[in-house]
């Protein structure tokens, strides 16, 4: 009895020391992150310029029909949808095929990781502006052939260029933290199945393809869903690369959100674009997940 009647005081002190490590971490998510999102949700059924003393006027799903009905923003919702897919695949794969590169540790390959993710070290302003001198009008690339005695390229001037220039800035300035993630999924692989693949004669092909693809599953979901995420809320490298142009051909919906409704003080309209953007970040995990899942089901099934 007596014994009972000590473990419940120590039971307690554990469950409030849990409590008081958990609780700042919770508050501090509802405070950036759920609060955030309901405000946006509200104001996307209302009509608010921001003004302290200005009263936001519930207005249903006005907000949401003015932004489907506007040819300006279905076309950043086209250009958006564009560079997260195509961003998304092209940096997963060269990401990945780098890592298969660079997975042995020796010097070389050591340096090489260290290139390869200095990318991300920088700023996103900062790559955009960097390529904005490299690809610009009167860039590096133009300027070396216009002394070569060739047409300069418009890789920032016309709409079909911009567009495939900054979806590769983009690839670029995500690729180093895409390799370190398939480095560290590369080394979870097991060494044993590996060995025995090469035991049994199993080409390169069939060992990726058997073994090393299906331990990387969980590392290429996360990879695809970060990626997919950046890449649908890509702003900055719009602001200093192109601005949005030529013709608004790179205008992504983050860039619409932060550099056009907002300063038009259209918070209604913002926060709906808003949301629309905060769905298509679910939809997108979801459907990675649930294809993997499914694919492991598939798996399953057929072993």
């Amino acid at each position: 009895m007596e014994q009972t009647s000590v473990s419940k005081p120590r039971a307690w002190r554990d469950l409030g020391a849990r409590v008081s490590m958990v609780v700042p971490a919770v508050l501090v998510y509802v405070a950036l992150l759920v609060v955030p999102v309901i405000y946006a949700i509200y104001y996307s059924f209302t009509e608010y310029n921001g003004f302290p003393h200005r009263v936001p006027e519930f207005i249903g799903l006005d907000n949401y029909r003015t932004m489907f009905g506007s040819d300006d923003i279905t076309g950043t919702m086209v250009v958006t949808a564009v560079v997260a897919v195509v961003g998304a695949v092209a940096v997963n794969l060269a990401a990945l095929g780098l890592a298969l590169l660079l997975q042995r540790t020796n010097r070389f390959n050591t340096f090489g990781r260290v290139v390869m993710f200095y990318p991300h070290v920088l700023s996103a302003l900062v790559v955009g502006f960097l390529w904005q001198a490299i690809l610009g009008p009167q860039g590096v690339v133009n300027t070396m052939l216009e002394k070569a005695g060739t047409d300069s390229l418009p890789f920032l001037s016309d709409p079909d260029w911009a567009l495939w220039s900054m979806i590769l800035v983009i690839v670029w300035s995500l690729f180093g933290v895409q390799l370190i993630l398939y480095l560290a999924g590369l080394q979870a692989v097991p060494a044993d199945l590996l060995e025995a693949a090469r035991i049994d004669g199993a080409s390169r092909w069939q060992t990726f393809r058997a073994v090393t693809w299906p331990s990387l599953a969980s590392t290429v979901t996360v990879a695809v869903i970060t990626s997919g995420i950046s890449l649908l809320k890509t702003y900055d490298v719009v602001v200093s690369l192109t601005g949005g142009g030529p013709a608004g051909s790179t205008k992504t919906l983050a860039y619409s959100i932060l550099a056009v409704s907002f300063p038009q003080r259209d918070i209604g309209v913002a926060s709906a674009q808003a949301v629309l953007l905060i769905v298509a970040a679910a939809v997108l995990a979801i459907t990675v997940l649930v294809l993997r899942r499914r694919a492991e089901d598939d798996a399953e099934s057929i072993g």
